[in-house]
Formats: structure tokens, C-alpha cells, sequence
């Protein structure tokens, strides 16, 4: 099986080469994405901060924003579009779409000052690459799944980590069987920067109190919401699926349902049209539109076993959550919201009763648990490893 797992590790990156070249070809992407991924574009001599996509740097925007103060940064993603989001959102840092994992692309790519990577994306070459410098996981995810492969793929990358912050207790204690022993003050980036939001107050009660939305849905999730959504007292419901080609799809489900709706793909714009009860958001980037406009939120990923996806990001705008059993990626954070009320999980009567009053009962409680003292200590403490003596005063 180690054999087998090491071939899968060694055969990814390269196809993986062969898929970038395709979409080069195929126009899906520039050749100029194309030499970003083996290489061309590099930290020199920056302190480099990976992010697998949106969610990750999103979330991370506070830790990249203070190490910039210090220190020319350079931020990679995997996406075109988390490149996209940092050029928008992070004018102060340069940028580029990450290095493959092989070794030509990373010799060019080059050293940095220093190597930051964010929550759950591992590739052992460039660890190994970066051997010898600082290189810290902050808010780092390792789910039970990812534990059981690195361990028979043998995880040795991981000792080159100087220190570690890991998102719960459940992925540290996972890392630490796997090799890392430096570690940061642990932190939840999502958690935190709801804490650090300054988001516009949330919209009245009553204008959203009847809106659902069900955000970042899985294929075998929809249905359900559907049905639930029709036996309930909301008046809107938005579907937000997190691969927006599932368009189609979900737009057979509302019409077997027989309910008028319109879709934000063929040009359904906002405010949403009258008459309608379904509004499909079928695109991306627009989140926190949808967000901003719902009373209670469904987080996908949760009713199928994908582990959950986070729920700071609504709850920053004032959404109750609702959420299904498989919250793995999450699940101090859901089990904090669940016992003090500031989250429901999902089953026959999870609508029944959310009106304004309770959404905002729930909302209030889940903002209870927010707090920025794990993020300052996770700073202090980053800085420090990272910039030492060169630090500024």
C-alpha cells in the first residue's frame, strides 16, 4: 500500500502538468497561468503565503496583511480565481497560481524568505524543497481521512515544519503522530476573521427573516433542501452549489418540483424577481451577496459526507445556521455552536419555527464565541519565528 500511495504522490503532480498544458491549449487558461505553474513567476525573497483557494485566503486576509507590513509577501493559489481574489483584495503583495510539485517547477519558482501555507494543502516536494528555512502551518487541517493517507505515504515532509498551528485539537494532534513538533498558539482563520470582520451592519430582520439560502451544496443535497423548503413557512429559497456546473442539474430538481424560479447565470438579476420562490445562484464569486441577503443559511457539504464547509463566513453577515451530521473539517466549531444554540442541525423539523425572532436568538449566540485572542498570540509568535531579529519595532 506505501508503494502504491508514493506512486499516486509521485503520478498527481505530473498529471497535473498535463492538465494545466490542456487547459493552455484548450484556452480555458492563458500560457502565461501556464508558466506560473512550472515556476516562472517567483517570492524572490519574500515570505511566501500558499492558500488552496477563495475560502483559505479569504480567511487568512489578517495574516497576510500583517506579515506585509513587515515584510514584502508573495501569495500564491491553486485557482485562477484565488488569484484573482488576492489581486482584488491584496493590492499591498504580489501573486501568482502556486508551482506544481516537481522539481523543475519549483527551482524556478525559487527560495523565499520564509514559507506560509494555509489550512490543508500538503505536496511533499515543496516541502522538501524549502528544507532548511522557516515554514509554518497556520490554521492547519488534517482530517482523520488525510491522516490515515499520509501515514501509509509516509508524511516525513512534515518534519521540515518549524511550527505549527493547527485549527483544532482533533488535527494536532494527528499532525503531531505524523512528525510535527514546533507549535503556534492554535487558531481557527475562518473564526477569526469573522471576529475581525467590519462588514456593513447586517440587513434588517425583517427583510430577510423568509429568505433561505442553501450555500456551498453537494450533489445529493439539493433535493432535500427542496423538499424541506416547500413544507416550511420561508418564502424564498437560494441555492449557492459550490460547483456552479452543477447548474443544470439543480435546475431540473426545482422543475420536477414545479416551482417557478429564476437563475443568476441567464441573467436573473438583484433584487430577485418577484413571483419567484427559488432563485439559483449558479455562479461564483457572489457569496457573500447571497449571504448578506438570508435570514438562515444551510452549509453545504453537510448533509453528504464531505466533511462540511465553514460557517463563519455566513454567521458574519447574521445568518442562523443549519447544518447536517458530516462537519469532520469543523466540528469543534460546530459542536461549540450546537451547545450554545447558535446552530441547528439538519432533520425533519430544522425550519420549523426559525422565524426572525429565533434567527436572531441563534445569531447572537454563535457570535458569543468569536474572539481575537488566539489571532494575536498566533501573530506574536509567527512574526517572531519567521522574522526574528529583522523584525520592525
Amino acid at each position: 500500500m506505501t508503494l502504491l500511495l508514493r506512486l499516486l504522490l509521485w503520478t498527481a503532480p505530473r498529471l497535473m502538468l498535463g492538465l494545466a498544458l490542456w487547459r493552455a491549449l484548450t484556452g480555458r487558461e492563458t500560457w502565461a497561468d501556464f508558466a506560473e505553474r512550472r515556476g516562472a513567476v517567483g517570492p524572490n525573497g519574500a515570505i511566501w503565503v500558499h492558500g488552496a483557494s477563495n475560502g483559505e485566503l479569504t480567511s487568512a486576509r489578517w495574516v497576510i496583511e500583517a506579515l506585509a507590513a513587515e515584510h514584502p509577501v508573495h501569495v500564491t493559489a491553486s485557482t485562477v480565481t484565488g488569484r484573482a481574489l488576492v489581486r482584488q483584495s491584496l493590492p499591498g503583495v504580489t501573486t501568482s497560481l502556486a508551482p506544481l510539485d516537481l522539481p523543475g517547477a519549483l527551482r524556478r519558482f525559487g527560495r523565499p524568505r520564509a514559507f506560509v501555507n494555509l489550512e490543508g494543502e500538503f505536496w511533499p516536494a515543496r516541502f522538501r524543497h524549502l528544507q532548511g528555512l522557516p515554514i509554518a502551518l497556520v490554521g492547519a487541517r488534517m482530517s482523520r481521512r488525510s491522516a490515515r493517507f499520509w501515514g501509509g505515504a509516509g508524511a516525513g515532509f512534515l518534519s521540515h515544519v518549524t511550527l505549527a498551528s493547527a485549527q483544532d485539537a482533533g488535527s494536532e494532534a494527528r499532525l503531531r503522530a505524523l512528525g510535527v513538533s514546533g507549535w503556534l498558539p492554535p487558531c481557527d482563520l475562518k473564526a477569526e476573521a469573522m471576529a475581525r470582520s467590519r462588514l456593513a451592519p447586517p440587513r434588517p430582520r425583517a427583510e430577510r427573516a423568509g429568505v433561505l439560502l442553501a450555500a456551498s451544496t453537494h450533489a445529493g443535497e439539493d433535493g432535500p433542501l427542496l423538499d424541506a423548503f416547500m413544507a416550511s413557512d420561508f418564502t424564498l429559497l437560494i441555492i449557492a452549489p459550490r460547483h456552479p456546473r452543477r447548474g443544470d442539474e439543480i435546475a431540473s430538481l426545482i422543475a420536477a418540483r414545479g416551482l417557478a424560479f429564476s437563475r443568476r447565470s441567464a441573467g436573473a438579476g438583484i433584487p430577485l424577481t418577484p413571483g419567484k420562490r427559488v432563485y439559483l445562484a449558479d455562479t461564483l464569486g457572489e457569496m457573500p451577496l447571497w449571504y448578506a441577503m438570508a435570514g438562515a443559511c444551510f452549509v453545504g457539504g453537510s448533509l453528504v459526507d464531505k466533511g462540511g464547509h465553514t460557517p463563519w463566513e455566513p454567521l458574519a453577515h447574521g445568518a442562523a445556521i443549519l447544518h447536517g451530521p458530516h462537519v469532520a473539517n469543523f466540528a469543534a466549531t460546530y459542536a461549540g455552536l450546537d451547545a450554545v444554540g447558535g446552530a441547528r442541525v439538519w432533520g425533519p423539523e430544522a425550519l420549523r419555527g426559525l422565524d426572525g425572532a429565533t434567527q436572531d436568538r441563534m445569531a447572537e449566540a454563535a457570535r458569543s464565541l468569536s474572539t481575537t485572542a488566539g489571532g494575536e498570540a498566533l501573530l506574536t509568535a509567527l512574526r517572531a519565528a519567521i522574522l526574528g531579529p529583522e523584525r520592525k519595532k
